[in-house]
């Protein structure tokens, strides 16, 4: 195992910071966005429907957003070293089952197992913590959060040759050839940090939190092929509701909770969180957006009648400028602040959309609003992390950054039904060709999300720096 601890200068400190981003891309980025591309191929090849295959990216989607926090949770207590192992190992055993399956059951089955290595986000951030003196936080912290944006940009240039070449299996197998050997230098390289074995698991609040977390989240994903009329979508909000509510009670009243609503409470936490939640709406937007606009028929008068790999390509310079983004904002957080870093995430993502939203007839337009809203949501996306870790103790940084990335994954559901439901409504005729109006009322409302981002970074809490050797004190 690599020696070095806090700010040691040794193996593991020069190289934890790659390894986890690396890592990050393989067992939740990279490994979520790969099935997307191949999805009516999976329909074809395990004969289902179009909702069947679309539980491939679901079930992974839902076993992230539900492990997440709990396995941040873990790590707090057991110490994140041990936790990130086992997480790794059940992710890789996930993708291999998902890639051999011959069945839907156990295609999705295998997506549940994968959908566990969301758990190395929260598991990064505390190892970050532990690893790093304070003044090296913020930009380790920054190139973490930015891997989110990388995979689904990396799906799209490999999907094509993949598929065509070898197959859609292999796409599957793409993310398990880097996460092998990612898992092998983990145990070799991601030094140890204690834990606190002594506390104790709040069971009854995990079994909640995952009961009414799926009940919505299933609700929120499939309403859009239900119905949200329908009585199996009213029923899972429902019971979600009620799940939700005896949660909040049971996590008010043990002594340990999974999720320490005080803590949550804090101006830093909270402004932090429903800025993620939007962020990642923005996100989406775009994903859904761009997308479809490139590859409408030319003959509308405002599609480009695109290929899927000139919509991918499209996506590249975003998610290089985002990924690049969230490693400046780092070092951008030491001198300004993490709320700063926020403003002017918020405000160049309001804009790359505002300019898309009345500017969209040339490619050119599109690269450009697209570059911008990548390099905002990269300085966002890092400036939301960077203020939940600088919020919380150091025994909450696991559960606390889940909960975060718990919270984008929702705005994200939410980005890419909402725009596509806006997109949809725009067509003269259900099913139709949407209209030009269609992509403007999307772009606009992605523009709109981000302004109010604007607003929860001007409550968020500033930071001045403090002494050497400590955290900046919170204002």
């Amino acid at each position: 195992m690599g020696a070095g601890g806090r700010g040691s200068g040794g193996r593991g400190d020069r190289l934890v910071v790659p390894l986890l981003a690396f890592l990050g891309v393989m067992a939740y980025a990279l490994s979520m966005a790969v099935v997307t591309p191949a999805l009516p191929l999976i329909q074809e090849g395990l004969d289902t429907t179009p909702g069947g295959a679309a539980w491939a990216l679901t079930a992974m989607t839902l076993s992230a957003a539900v492990g997440t926090p709990v396995i941040g949770r873990l790590g707090d207590l057991y110490g994140p070293r041990r936790v990130l192992l086992v997480v790794l190992a059940v992710a890789l055993a996930g993708m291999v089952v998902a890639a051999l399956a011959t069945s839907l059951p156990v295609m999705l089955a295998g997506r549940a197992l994968a959908g566990v290595g969301g758990g190395v986000f929260p598991l990064a951030y505390t190892i970050i913590r532990d690893v790093y003196p304070p003044h090296r936080t913020a930009s380790a912290v920054g190139l973490m959060s930015s891997m989110l944006g990388l995979g689904g940009a990396l799906s799209w240039v490999i999907a094509g040759p993949v598929i065509d070449w070898f197959g859609w299996r292999w796409l599957l197998w793409v993310p398990v050839a880097g996460l092998l050997p990612g898992t092998l230098l983990a145990w070799w390289i991601v030094p140890k940090s204690a834990g606190r074995p002594a506390a104790r698991i709040d069971w009854w609040g995990a079994v909640l939190f995952a009961a009414w977390l799926v009940g919505g989240l299933t609700a929120l994903t499939q309403a859009p092929q239900w119905g949200w009329a329908d009585p199996a979508v009213l029923g899972l909000l429902a019971a979600a509701a009620v799940l939700a509510a005896a949660w909040l009670v049971v996590e008010s009243r043990v002594a340990e909770p999974l999720v320490d609503l005080r803590v949550m409470r804090g101006r830093g936490v909270w402004t932090a969180n429903v800025a993620s939640m939007l962020s990642g709406y923005a996100l989406m937007a775009g994903g859904i957006l761009f997308p479809l606009l490139v590859q409408l028929p030319a003959d509308t008068g405002f599609g480009f009648g695109g290929s899927a790999t000139e919509a991918a390509l499209l996506q590249l310079p975003a998610s290089v400028g985002m990924t690049v983004a969230g490693f400046t904002a780092g070092m951008l957080d030491v001198r300004i602040g993490s709320r700063t870093v926020l403003l002017a995430g918020s405000v160049l993502t309001l804009l790359g959309y505002g300019y898309v939203a009345f500017a969209h007839s040339q490619m050119w337009q599109l690269y450009v609003g697209g570059v911008a809203r990548g390099i905002g949501l990269g300085l966002a996306y890092a400036a939301v992390a960077n203020l939940v870790v600088a919020a919380v103790p150091p025994g909450q940084t696991g559960v606390a950054t889940g909960v975060n990335t718990l919270i984008r994954t929702v705005g994200a559901s939410l980005g890419t039904q909402a725009s596509a439901a806006i997109v949809a409504a725009s067509a003269p005729v259900a099913g139709g060709t949407p209209s030009e109006g269609g992509f403007t009322a999307g772009f606009t409302v992605a523009a709109a999300v981000m302004a109010a981002a604007i607003v929860l970074a001007l409550i968020a809490p500033s930071r001045r720096p403090g002494p050497a050797g400590r955290p900046p004190d919170l204002l």
